[in-house]
């Protein structure tokens, strides 16, 4: 026998098996990146609240949309880490999607979405805030260049104040009002003194101890149901006064979303924009209920005339307005509130 032809035939055959096990081991790999695909999303609310309701269902509408392909792990409260951290992240693709507020340590021009007296009522919500208008087309070319998707809005509520004790003649400006936490962005320490109070910025962590021991007589900042959650046992008085309204956004990585095929993006893009859709048929009720259950607490909301509420709107618009254009970008910020009455 031959020995030099028969190790020559073995090492062919040898390098014939390597090409086959590299051909099915590629094929497999490719295979699996268009296959079944875990991802996790996170948002900032607790277990068993609307939001965790809302994004538990999502992730169920897309888990059935895409055939059992995709599967969310929910991470609620903030467990992936505070959201402005996890919104940096998603934008690396480290986390695939976040349902949360808007980070502004980045670009301040995504505080725009929160600006006050932006709107001040559902009806102009629903129209300021609507895909393909000014805002949004801003707020996802800003959110893009983070190298994050925007999916959907998700309104959460009106904004008010929380106090502990009782306001004189809370619809004047003019009189002396009391000192309020704040939190530390120009736009709501301007809006709170316009509205005539003592502005106060305190961390969220430290607003709870500081009404407790009476270094802030309130708190401004959030609305019905994030007083109730949070303040319910230092409030006593809640002032809905529409400052600003709490819209959040339903976001996933770019990196991700252009990974996927045509077929499945607009597949994630119909189950978002129906999570929209079906907040908005329920938050204003939503709203009505937090507020039912702060009276429930025992704590009294001061209501206020449309009129009233038009009133502040139109003295924080005039006050306010012309000193946060430069922080958010005085182009996109006109752009957006020109036609606004």
């Amino acid at each position: 026998m031959n020995m030099g032809n028969h190790f020559k035939k073995a090492g062919a055959v040898l390098i014939s098996l390597m090409m086959l096990v590299t051909s099915v081991t590629g094929c497999s790999k490719a295979g699996a990146a268009d296959g079944p695909k875990t991802w996790k999303i996170g948002h900032v609310r607790p277990q068993g609240t609307p939001a965790d309701n809302d994004v538990n269902a999502f992730a169920q509408a897309l888990n059935e949309a895409s055939g059992g392909d995709i599967t969310l792990e929910v991470y609620p409260s903030g467990s992936l880490g505070d959201y402005t951290v996890v919104q940096e992240r998603v934008g690396l693709g480290d986390v695939e999607m976040q349902l949360a507020p808007t980070a502004t340590g980045v670009d301040k021009t995504l505080g725009l979405p929160v600006a006050p007296y932006l709107v001040r009522n559902w009806e102009e919500a629903k129209e300021v805030y609507k895909k393909g208008g000014p805002l949004m087309n801003v707020v996802e070319e800003r959110f893009a260049k983070q190298g994050i998707k925007v999916l959907a809005s998700y309104p959460v509520y009106f904004g008010g104040i929380a106090l502990t004790k009782k306001p004189n003649d809370p619809a004047n400006f003019d009189v002396n009002k009391m000192k309020i936490r704040v939190p530390s962005m120009k736009a709501y320490e301007k809006s709170a003194q316009a509205l005539g109070y003592q502005a106060t910025p305190l961390a969220f962590s430290e607003a709870f101890t500081a009404m407790q021991t009476g270094i802030v007589d309130g708190a401004i900042g959030s609305g019905a149901e994030g007083y109730y959650s949070s303040f319910r046992d230092v409030t006593k008085y809640y002032l809905p006064v529409n400052d600003h309204f709490e819209m959040w956004y339903l976001y996933m990585s770019m990196d991700v979303y252009n990974s996927l095929s045509d077929e499945d993006q607009k597949m994630i893009e119909g189950v978002a924009a129906k999570m929209e859709a079906d907040r908005y048929e329920v938050a204003e009720q939503q709203q009505e209920e937090f507020e039912t259950k702060l009276k429930e607490a025992g704590i009294e909301v001061i209501e206020f005339t449309e009129a009233e509420i038009d009133k502040m709107a139109e003295k924080v618009r005039k006050e306010v307005w012309p000193v946060i254009a430069e922080e958010y970008g005085k182009e996109e910020f006109e752009s957006i509130t020109k036609d606004l009455k």
